[in-house]
């Protein structure tokens, strides 16, 4: 086999992989029915984590893939959370999918546009996040309209290393406190699908 066929080949196995990754097959209707402990959480507007304080995430209209993306990296604790991980842990790979349906289907409409002026440090987020925070990339998860407060403690877990990416770990790593607040406001302010669960 010469190197052509060999590179045609690697090509052919990655986009099999991004793409099977990026379209999940979940349940909505299944999803509904497991997601019931989520929304004890998700389902309450504002609801706040106590320690340490932060908003509990929108996922509601969050990229399915990405929330499979996320769940996953709980159940092998790459994230760090307690209720998440014991959560997660109960879940099998379908179940996952199919509560990640569940909560893609609930989004409100995105509408493009900005609140606050531009930020300049934001320019190498949108790079994976998209303009204003509207990701079209399925894996990676949208920003625009997220609590302020839970983009900041997301940005300081990776930076820490409490999350592990190493791609969001790198970039985190070069962010200094104030840093992170601007990038935090800035995407927070922009107009997006993400809502409070029903």
């Amino acid at each position: 086999m010469n190197v052509m066929r060999i590179k045609l080949l690697l090509v052919g196995v990655v986009l099999a992989a991004v793409q099977s990754t990026s379209m999940a097959a979940g349940d909505a209707e299944e999803g509904q029915k497991l997601a019931h402990t989520c929304l004890g959480c998700h389902g309450v507007k504002h609801y706040v984590n106590t320690y340490p304080t932060y908003k509990v995430p929108l996922i509601a209209g969050q990229h399915e893939s990405y929330i499979i993306a996320a769940l996953k990296a709980y159940r092998s604790k790459q994230r760090a959370h307690k209720t998440m991980q014991a959560n997660a842990s109960d879940l099998t790979d379908q179940n996952m999918e199919d509560v990640a349906a569940y909560f893609a289907g609930l989004g409100a409409e995105a509408k493009s546009g900005s609140k606050i002026a531009d930020e300049p440090l934001a320019a190498t987020c949108m790079t994976c996040h998209g303009p204003g925070g509207l990701s079209t990339i399925p894996t990676n998860p949208i920003l625009a309209g997220q609590y302020e407060s839970y983009i900041e403690q997301s940005l300081y877990s990776y930076r820490s290393g409490e999350r592990k990416n190493p791609i969001m770990g790198g970039f985190a790593s070069t962010l200094s406190d104030e840093d992170i607040g601007k990038l935090a406001e800035y995407f927070s302010a922009h107009n997006g699908p993400l809502r409070t669960a029903d």
